[in-house]
């Protein structure tokens, strides 16, 4: 990540100035939020004059879409790489576990992502909005269930809320293990298996009353 990062900062040399910029707020993200994204300070920090990134992003909400799909797209190469390793446990439980990981190890991005108001304001079919779309077809993956549609659909966005629960609790220091005596990582396969039966028992509710 750090060899990509410090490839990226000086890519501009060879006119690659957006995809320098998108890295190194991405690194600015890293260490302190969405909040820390500054264009001005990445224009200084990256020895170009302050109009130089405008040529790129219309304004600060632009470079945040682009530095979030960006985010996202990492996040899901990671989710990828997760589920698809071969392992005796089930992908949804590679899935979670893999959530709460990179929500904890890289936070910032992570509150770039999901608790900022820059995945609201996508539009549908933008950019971020796909980058999105494309983590949530992984939790679609992830559920190995034979249903299609609402009903897979339903069950995907109920546990990717429950996880983005645990990794904001466990961030704000609620889930250190003494709660309920509970980690976090158990408190994520019971929510891993709680899905995993509700899922079969709707299943098999539809199958009865087709």
């Amino acid at each position: 990540m750090t060899q990509l990062v410090r490839k990226s900062l000086h890519a501009y040399h060879h006119g690659d100035l957006r995809d320098a910029l998108v890295q190194a707020a991405l690194q600015e993200a890293e260490q302190g939020g969405p909040e820390a994204i500054s264009i001005k300070a990445l224009a200084k920090r990256l020895g170009v004059s302050q109009p130089a990134p405008y040529r790129h992003f219309a304004d600060r909400e632009a470079l945040l879409a682009a530095v979030t799909a960006e985010a996202f797209r990492q996040f899901s190469a990671t989710l990828r790489a997760s589920i698809g390793k071969p392992s005796r446990r089930s992908k949804l439980s590679r899935f979670a576990q893999a959530t709460l990981a990179f929500g904890l190890r890289r936070n910032g991005i992570y509150r770039l992502m999901f608790a900022s108001r820059t995945m609201a304001c996508a539009a549908k079919g933008s950019e971020l909005h796909n980058a999105a779309m494309e983590t949530f077809a992984l939790v679609l993956e992830a559920l190995e269930a034979p249903a299609v549609g609402l009903l897979r659909e339903r069950h995907a966005l109920k546990i990717w809320a429950a996880l983005h629960g645990v990794v904001m609790l466990a961030e704000q220091g609620l889930l250190t293990g003494q709660l309920a005596d509970m980690t976090r990582e158990e408190l994520v396969e019971d929510i891993v298996a709680e899905t995993k039966l509700s899922l079969s028992v709707a299943i098999k509710q539809a199958s009865d009353g087709a």
